[in-house]
């Protein structure tokens, strides 16, 4: 059986997707905290639109954007 391969969202590294992976997805302990992070610190941001509605999909702000 062939073992899927995913990137760590945080850092972009291989992660095997087992049971293995402690962190999956995520490599390490130390990207899943810093993305932890990222959320309570309000970096990541889902879009509204004016009259209260969700913004239409791929609209939404993420970091870098």
């Amino acid at each position: 059986m062939k073992v899927r391969i995913v990137k760590c969202p945080q850092c972009n590294a291989d992660v095997p997707w087992t049971p293995a992976s402690k962190w999956r997805p995520f490599c390490s302990e130390r990207c899943k905290l810093i993305d932890l992070g990222a959320w309570a610190s309000e970096r990541y941001r889902v879009s509204v639109a004016e009259d209260g509605e969700p913004a239409p999909p791929g609209e939404a702000k993420l970091p870098g954007s």
